[in-house]
C-alpha cells in the first residue's frame, strides 16, 4: 500500500529536556503530528510547529489512556494522511517502550519508519542520581528487567536473578516491590546488599532513596514511593553520595546511604 507519510519513533530521554538528542529535536520541529506518551516532558512539545497536531496517548499504571491497538491504528491513519509523524516515547523506544510492537505494525503495512534512540532512564536516570550501573571494582555488568509483565505472561525468575553478579536495575517495579524484595532474598541475595529507588529521574523533583535490600520495602512504604521510579540493587549504590552531582534541593534523600 502506497503511503505519503513516514513515522519516526523518537526517544524522549529520561525526563530532563536537555538530554534529548539533536536528531530527536529536529524530528519534533518537522513533525505534522506528534503522538506522545505520559512520561514525555511537556516542555518538549513546545518545540513543535504551531500547526502540529498533538495527540496524548499516555498510559498510567493499570489505566491505559489509549490501548495499544488504538495507538497502532492512530499511527497507520496519520501516516496515510500526513508527511511527518513522530511517535514520542519516554526513554528509548526499544527499552520496555513497546516500540518494536509499533514498528512491526508499520512494517506489515509497508509504512516507512525510522527509530531515533533516546537515553534510557535505566542508565541515564541512575547516573543523575550518582549511581553508575558498572564499576571496575564493584560491577562488571548490569541487568535491566521489568517488574511488570504482560497479563498472562510468566513472572520474572527473581530467585535466578538474585544469583547473577553485577547490578540489577528494575523498571516498572514499584507495584510489585513486596514480591520482588521477598523473591530476591529467597534467592540468596544478601539483605545487606546496597539498594536504591530513584523517583522522577533527571527531573526537577527527582528523589533518591538509598538503603539495603533488606530494608528497601519498609523504607519505600515510609517514603510513599510512587511511579515513575527505578529500583536498583547492587554494590554500585554505595557510590551514590560520592558521585551525585544534583543539588540536594532537587534530590531528596529519605534515609541514610548504605556504606
Amino acid at each position: 500500500m502506497k503511503t505519503s507519510g513516514k513515522v519516526w519513533l523518537v526517544g524522549a530521554g529520561p525526563g530532563d529536556i536537555s538530554l534529548l538528542t539533536l536528531k530527536a529535536q529536529h524530528c519534533i520541529h518537522q513533525a505534522d503530528v506528534i503522538i506522545y506518551d505520559r512520561l514525555v516532558n511537556p516542555k518538549i512539545l513546545e518545540w513543535a510547529a504551531k500547526d502540529c497536531t498533538l495527540i496524548n496517548v499516555g498510559k498510567n499504571p493499570g489505566n491505559h489512556c489509549v490501548p495499544q491497538h488504538e495507538i497502532n491504528a492512530l499511527l497507520l491513519h496519520h501516516a496515510r494522511t500526513h508527511h511527518n509523524i513522530v511517535r514520542l516515547k519516554g526513554g528509548d523506544p526499544y527499552v520496555f517502550g513497546r516500540g518494536a510492537e509499533e514498528v512491526e505494525c508499520l512494517v506489515e503495512e509497508r509504512i516507512p519508519f525510522e527509530v531515533v534512540p533516546g537515553i534510557s532512564s535505566a542508565i541515564g536516570g541512575l547516573a543523575c542520581a550518582g549511581i553508575p550501573v558498572t564499576h571496575r571494582d564493584l560491577a562488571s555488568g548490569f541487568h535491566v528487567v521489568t517488574g511488570h509483565t504482560r497479563e498472562g505472561n510468566q513472572q520474572q525468575d527473581w530467585r535466578q536473578l538474585a544469583r547473577l553478579h553485577g547490578t540489577l536495575v528494575i523498571v516498572m517495579g514499584i507495584a510489585n516491590l513486596p514480591f520482588i524484595c521477598e523473591e530476591l532474598l529467597m534467592g540468596g541475595k544478601s539483605p545487606n546488599t546496597p539498594a536504591a529507588i530513584v523517583m522522577s529521574a533527571t527531573r526537577e523533583n527527582q528523589r533518591r532513596l538509598t538503603c539495603t535490600l533488606g530494608t528497601l520495602l519498609s523504607k519505600a512504604q515510609e517514603a510513599n514511593i510512587a511511579p515513575p521510579a527505578l529500583i536498583v540493587v547492587g554494590e554500585v549504590v554505595s557510590l551514590s553520595d560520592r558521585l551525585s552531582f544534583i543539588p540536594e534541593v532537587t534530590q531528596t534523600r529519605y534515609c541514610e546511604s548504605c556504606s
